[in-house]
């Protein structure tokens, strides 16, 4: 992961809230800015030979250190100064990306987006659907949403977790359809979960405006509160400046960063990582670089981390991203599934090793707000010491 330095005689101040850094990649340096109260920068980077203004909030002071609950307790392994620290620069650097247009991957490859291209032909095939009176049913089948139950076995499960149930939710792409929020609060009212796990997307575009989804978010986070947290991670549709919103959702952001849960004693791990479909950084590899743990689970937007997962021990890792296919054919085969380490990872569970994986379909739909044999679903999850 490129770090980047400021440098401190560049620094000009515009206004009592406004702040310029100029800032240049150099090694093994950190921004020294934790602790600043800030409510904008602007951050002028040279990465690659180019210049972007880019603005970055302020607010990146999530407070962490330990979570007391009637049920037990939840924990940042890293200090509050440290998560501060890696934060900033991980805003930075996801910044950058963002502005710049690039796609990121873990075999070093970069790439421009064409999203505005898939969108177009979705446009056509829309108008298609349309015209032959299938529009109406796919957009009846994405407003119905399944709670898909699943009961998950580990011989060395901690004997408190038995019976540890995890809500996953991923893709609520909320504003695809109007009121979606709504749908998804009359399938979670009646579930009871100890964890509420939500692995991104959560807007419908890739770039513009998301203030939009803020208060749709806020009222759904009220009725994920779980006794031992509700983590979440950004997906390929989110933008780096939703973390400044942390605080107001009700979900916990992991980047690139673990929480240790203790129930009785016990302690099992949560390890979230940033998107590695369009934005991934060394940064989110060495976050599943843990050890100690008897129970590890790993939350990312997509499987394309689960061979590292699995190498580094982890017992269960929950995904998402791909919709299921969101369109599929009548035997479940999607048309497209946007993910490229094999067919298994498309959608519903998997095993690598040792390691079970789960694939969601997804709440919410992006592109075209249709499904077709593709149910939208909200997983539930049981664990059991067998």
């Amino acid at each position: 992961m490129q770090r980047l330095y400021c440098r401190h005689d560049q620094l000009s101040v515009l206004n009592s809230s406004l702040f310029v850094f100029h800032f240049l990649p150099i090694e093994n340096k950190i921004p020294p800015l934790i602790g600043w109260q800030i409510n904008w920068l602007s951050w002028n980077c040279q990465n690659e030979g180019h210049n972007k203004l880019i603005a970055l909030p302020g607010r990146l002071n999530f407070v962490g250190f330990h979570f007391q609950t009637s049920a037990g307790m939840y924990r940042f392994l890293d200090s509050d100064a440290v998560r501060k620290e890696r934060r900033l620069i991980w805003a930075v650097n996801r910044s950058v990306m963002e502005n710049l247009g690039s796609i990121h991957k873990k075999n070093g490859k970069k790439s421009k987006s064409h999203w505005n291209l898939f969108i177009g032909l979705l446009r056509i095939f829309a108008v298609l659907l349309k015209l032959t009176g299938f529009y109406k049913k796919g957009y009846g089948n994405a407003k119905h949403i399944r709670v898909n139950e699943i009961s998950l076995s580990y011989p060395d499960l901690p004997a408190a977790y038995d019976g540890f149930r995890i809500l996953h939710l991923s893709d609520l792409h909320i504003d695809s359809i109007p009121g979606f929020a709504s749908l998804l609060i009359d399938k979670i009212k009646p579930l009871q979960f100890d964890l509420c796990l939500l692995t991104g997307d959560f807007r419908r575009d890739i770039h513009g405006s998301f203030s939009h989804i803020l208060k749709p978010l806020h009222i759904l986070g009220k009725y994920l509160t779980a006794p031992f947290g509700t983590f979440a991670v950004l997906g390929n549709h989110d933008t780096y400046l939703m973390a400044q919103y942390e605080p107001e959702s009700g979900m916990e952001l992991l980047i690139n960063e673990s929480v240790e849960i203790t129930k009785e004693g016990e302690k099992i791990l949560v390890t979230g990582t940033d998107d590695p479909f369009n934005f991934y950084t060394d940064a989110a590899l060495l976050s599943l670089e843990t050890t100690g743990y008897a129970f590890k689970i790993a939350m990312v937007h997509t499987p394309e981390l689960s061979q590292a997962a699995a190498a580094n021990g982890y017992d269960l890792y929950l995904c998402g991203h791909t919709h299921g296919g969101q369109i599929c054919l009548r035997e479940g085969v999607p048309l497209i599934s946007h993910q490229f380490e094999g067919k298994q990872f498309n959608h519903g569970l998997w095993h690598l090793g040792r390691m079970k994986g789960y694939t969601s379909p997804g709440a919410g739909v992006s592109g075209m707000p249709v499904r077709f044999n593709c149910p939208a679903e909200i997983t539930l999850f049981s664990l059991k010491r067998s």
